[in-house]
């Protein structure tokens, strides 16, 4: 998986410290109803389209430039499916990040599905009932992207109440 610069100039200052960064994460669409996925070189893993904005890039920019440079197709954003913060990550070299993901639904408008940089083996359209082995996360983001419900956040606790914690779309 390709570091952005701007995270490696941090990392040359912060080391392992964790570091809280912004996700984008897309649910795209083609006409007939399928969804992009790509295989991450990274986990081997099928896994919805995502990336970090660089500093200064609207969440949607940052969507339309990594669905085109990891998939070859050119695509617009929807709406916002979902704001989540996701449990902290540590990398094989000792690295810790924690992502705030913005989910964004998005239409394919053109170019050809392919593995377009070194961060898939594989990319492809998949009918929502015919998914290949996807996370828990993933799958319901899809399921979010098919309906028209308003954007998913987790909700606050009233202050001094605490409260259950919530499924993550």
């Amino acid at each position: 998986m390709a570091t952005p610069k701007f995270i490696l100039d941090i990392r040359e200052k912060a080391g392992d410290t964790l570091l809280f960064l912004p996700g984008v994460v897309m649910v795209v669409f083609d006409a007939r109803g399928r969804v992009l996925l790509n295989r991450r070189s990274d986990s081997g893993r099928w896994a919805l389209i995502s990336g970090i904005p660089d500093p200064g890039e609207q969440p949607a920019e940052a969507a339309v430039r990594e669905i085109l440079e990891e998939t070859g197709v050119s695509a617009v954003v929807e709406r916002v499916l979902s704001i989540f913060t996701n449990e902290p990550v540590v990398y094989e070299n000792g690295d810790r990040s924690q992502y705030l993901d913005i989910v964004l639904r998005c239409r394919a408008i053109g170019g050809e599905a392919r593995v377009n940089d070194d961060e898939s083996l594989e990319v492809g359209w998949f009918a929502p009932d015919e998914l290949p082995p996807l996370g828990p996360i993933s799958r319901g983001r899809i399921e979010l992207a098919r309906r028209d419900d308003p954007t998913w956040f987790a909700p606050a606790a009233a202050p001094g109440l605490g409260g259950p914690g919530y499924p993550v779309p």
